[in-house]
């Protein structure tokens, strides 16, 4: 099947009320499972973002890993995971960011990115932004250039796009 003939969206499960009443979870599993599918996924957001040059792609767990890490193979270079505070072995680095109840934070290692290096910010949803800007700030105190984002999805009545300090952002699908 070629690429035009996918509409992404119709893999795409949507839940009702979860994780909480009124909440639609946009559940990209349903589309992971379709190994021609996601291949399609990957190879149209390669097509999207290979103008940026990039040097390194980013990705915040764990979702971030399933988009980011095999489009950083289909684009040639490496992969820096992004992980919650306590998750990585080596020296790393942190920041943390507001949820809707508290605060978390996230965490990189020290050598994750050298100066001057372009970065990808890959991740499944783009929905407030809170985890990407904070994805963002890790970069670029390691002196790494954000050079866009990249996202299966956007919901975009969440406007998370705003925080993202106008980088570019490529979307494969939109929930208006």
């Amino acid at each position: 099947m070629s690429k035009a003939s996918y509409n992404f969206k119709d893999y795409i499960r949507v839940i009702p009320d979860f994780p909480q009443p009124g909440i639609r979870f946009k559940d990209i599993t349903t589309l992971l499972k379709d190994g021609a599918a996601y291949r399609a996924v990957i190879e149209e957001m390669r097509a999207a973002v290979e103008h940026l040059k990039i040097d390194v792609i980013a990705g915040p767990e764990a979702r971030g890993f399933v988009v980011g890490a095999p489009l950083a193979l289909a684009l040639g270079v490496g992969f820096a995971p992004i992980r919650k505070s306590g998750k990585l072995p080596g020296e790393t680095i942190t920041a943390s960011y507001d949820l809707e109840y508290g605060k978390d934070e996230l965490a990189m290692h020290k050598d994750a990115i050298s100066p001057g290096q372009r970065v990808l910010i890959a991740d499944d949803l783009l929905a407030t932004g809170g985890t990407i800007a904070t994805s963002m700030n890790l970069i670029r105190q390691l002196g790494g250039e954000v050079v866009g984002a990249a996202f299966l999805i956007e919901l975009a009545y969440l406007t998370g796009r705003e925080k993202l300090d106008g980088v570019e952002v490529f979307s494969l699908m939109t929930y208006e």
